[in-house]
């Protein structure tokens, strides 16, 4: 190299350690908080220790993992300088996928991309992942601060999850023990959750100022449009796995995640099997589609089979259970503050072809 060549640090070309270090610092007690016993070690390693000794008085443990991210709420988030929950979205996106098998979550670990580190800003979007483990039960492990200068704009940032958890064999659930006449139970959502919001975006937010968008609107009962769309995900897994362990009889459940009720309730179908549900009647579907997902409706002007695929129309998760189960599926969900609402029933379809999601209302 030449004698002459320039000194650059790392901190010169964007990248501030001594912030990083910072950063970690003030999230130690906040993942601190979500620590099970098996939890081994502390944050700083090169990777994560948790003791599988549990496992050991399971028949056949089974591990089930997942993965997900927040998307495009991200830029809402930003827009309105609101960070404290997005955390929570990215567990409830994870952890709600997985419980669907009756499995529990054990350990997490996050991924956050940002244009400029600080630490303030972290600790804040890593506080609201630790509160999503925290109301899951699982573990937050570990994870990666990553800074990226020149690949994104200082307040820009990306998160995504990963989730590992484990049920043992017998108890794990699945298409396989549905059958004809079993009751589809839901259970209401907290609003939007993380799903269709790059419509939620072009339609609601893309236009509007940071005040108008914090203006309380009739339409929403009162609540403005920032509040009504950053309201976090919902996360039932903790809720739901107490209720299995305290006997409640399920079959199946789905989570009704990106491409709402249409594309997610049919996971849950075998061959043979559709589920019909309950959207018809001049007062609409058999439970309460919350304001905000009514009004982003509207104002894209969807139809009805694309407000189904697009959002989860009221519905967080969708439990299914023989007839003669519905009553006690019901109490003990209850006993653990999840209301549900019979929104269907599983019906024949068509022979060997995989069961589908069908309504009333085109029946």
């Amino acid at each position: 190299m030449a004698e002459n060549t320039k000194h650059v640090s790392y901190a010169d070309a964007g990248v501030d350690t001594a912030e990083g270090a910072r950063a970690v610092d003030a999230i130690k007690a906040a993942v601190a908080a979500t620590n099970r016993p098996e939890v081994i070690g502390g944050l700083g390693g090169f990777g994560s220790c948790f003791s599988a000794a549990a496992l050991k008085d399971m028949e056949e443990p089974i591990l089930v993992s997942g993965t997900d991210g927040v998307g495009t709420k991200l830029a809402i988030a930003q827009l309105l300088d609101r960070h404290e929950t997005v955390g929570e979205d990215l567990v409830a996106m994870c952890v709600d996928d997985i419980v669907p098998m009756g499995a529990e979550p054990l350990f997490f670990l996050d991924y956050v991309a940002i244009g400029k580190l600080r630490a303030e800003h972290v600790a804040k979007i890593v506080g609201g992942i630790a509160e999503g483990c925290r109301k899951s039960g699982c573990a937050l492990v570990g994870g990666e601060m990553a800074e990226h200068p020149g690949v994104m704009a200082a307040d820009d940032y990306d998160l995504a999850g990963f989730v590992v958890g484990v049920v043992d064999r017998p108890k794990l659930l699945g298409p396989e023990l549905v059958r004809v006449g079993d009751v589809i139970l839901g259970i209401p959502s907290s609003g939007i959750h993380s799903n269709g919001y790059s419509l939620v975006r072009k339609v609601a937010i893309e236009g509007r100022s940071v005040e108008e968008l914090e203006t309380p609107l009739p339409e929403l009962g009162g609540e403005s449009l920032a509040d009504a769309v950053m309201r976090p995900t919902r996360i039932y897994a903790g809720q739901l796995l107490a209720a299995l362990r305290a006997g409640a009889p399920v079959h199946a459940m789905a989570h009704i995640t990106g491409g709402g009720i249409t594309e997610n309730l049919d996971r849950a179908m075998p061959e043979g099997v559709d589920a019909l549900v309950y959207r018809g009647g001049e007062d609409g579907p058999a439970w309460d589609v919350p304001p905000v997902i009514s009004y982003m409706v509207r104002a894209a002007g969807l139809t009805t089979e694309e407000a189904y695929r697009t959002f989860n129309m009221g519905v967080g998760m969708s439990v299914i259970c023989a007839p003669e189960d519905v009553e006690r599926a019901r109490e003990l969900l209850a006993e653990q503050g999840l209301e549900t609402f019979v929104m269907g029933e599983c019906v024949a379809g068509e022979a060997g072809a995989k069961g589908k999601v069908v309504y009333d209302d085109e029946r």
